[in-house]
């Protein structure tokens, strides 16, 4: 098994995971404190075909990739490493601006299912809110496969896992039995994943070089292969979670540390909570 293709499966299953658990978790707490628990099995219905569609994408593009002749292939996997890391992005920021309302959106939404006498609507708001991370989710792992080369299956492995530990959080939350600090949990999880798309971006890139699609920057930056080769040991282990390489293009280098820089940055910059123009001071307080 390689270790470090596992560990990076397992955290993408485990951060997409925890996000699909806990709206899931908000909709049937949600359900059983109104008395509705037995249109609970309608939301697990939409939850599962979610998952299922996910699947199916994974496997069709991951499959389609095998399949190619070069250069189309080294075409379609970069592309694919580069849509990974911009889905990825696009997550984390959206989930740092919805995550203090999205318990109560889901709430409101729960209501009108509901009060349409139209219970298989909870199927369908199931659905929309794990096919996104389903989606993603595919997308970036297959992503990690691409890159990990001969490491697909413990990336596999380590998303199953990922997702596992992801649902005994989800029940977690759900019962109530302990509390998990949230916040600190995404903004943690968040910056390792920030890493591990900045090397999604700079080995997308280095396909592009590999077929000429790129000729500026092609010339190595240095050589530590003596040191600690991306092929062995702890080198491979970097290199399968954070696109580590011992001996990477100038242009890779350089949309590497700016990916990591610029992202950082922006994410980590406090956010400013905007409170509705419809409510007092005192009521936002």
């Amino acid at each position: 098994m390689d270790v470090g293709s596992f560990a990076g499966g397992a955290l993408t299953g485990l951060r997409e995971g925890v996000e699909a658990a806990l709206i899931l978790a908000i909709v049937l707490a949600y359900l059983a404190r109104t008395g509705n628990g037995a249109h609970a099995p309608k939301v697990w219905l939409g939850a599962l075909g979610a998952a299922l569609v996910s699947l199916i994408v994974g496997v069709v593009i991951y499959q389609t990739v095998g399949e190619l002749q070069e250069p189309y292939e080294q075409i379609f996997e970069g592309t694919t490493l580069l849509v990974a890391a911009a889905v990825v992005t696009w997550m984390l920021f959206w989930m740092r601006r919805q995550a203090a309302r999205a318990s109560g959106e889901l709430r409101v939404a729960v209501d009108r299912a509901l009060g349409t006498g139209s219970a298989w609507g909870l199927s369908l708001l199931a659905f929309t809110a794990v096919i996104r991370e389903g989606l993603e989710s595919s997308i970036f792992l297959v992503g990690q496969a691409q890159s990990a080369d001969a490491g697909a299956g413990s990336v596999l492995l380590g998303a199953l896992a990922g997702i596992a530990g992801a649902g005994v959080l989800g029940y977690l939350f759900y019962s109530g039995s302990r509390r998990i600090n949230l916040a600190l949990f995404f903004r943690w999880t968040g910056i390792a994943l920030i890493f591990v798309a900045a090397g999604l971006v700079s080995h997308g890139v280095h396909e592009f070089i590999e077929i000429g699609a790129i000729g500026i920057g092609t010339a190595t930056a240095f050589d530590i292969s003596g040191v600690l080769s991306h092929e062995t040991g702890v080198g491979q282990f970097l290199g399968a979670i954070f696109g580590y390489t011992s001996t990477p293009e100038v242009t890779t280098l350089v949309v590497h540390v700016a990916y990591l820089a610029g992202i950082l940055f922006l994410f980590l910059r406090p956010s400013l909570a905007v409170v509705p123009r419809s409510q007092t001071p005192a009521a936002a307080a």
